[in-house]
């Protein structure tokens, strides 16, 4: 899986990477903690997820 993070974070900050697993899945995982277990989310979930932390403002 190839992770990406926010290009918002700078290089050396930790952060929570994003991986596509499969076209409807993907796993969220905390940059400090690689080897950690990952959370996995459907598509929707996603959405949801991001859509409620930009409308904290957190996004």
């Amino acid at each position: 899986m190839a992770w990406r993070k926010s290009s918002h974070s700078d290089e050396e900050v930790n952060c929570v990477e994003v991986a596509r697993m499969t076209s409807t899945k993907l796993a969220i995982r905390d940059s400090k903690a690689p080897d950690d277990p990952a959370l996995t989310l459907d598509r929707g979930s996603w959405l949801a997820l991001r859509s409620k932390l930009s409308t904290t403002g957190l996004v």
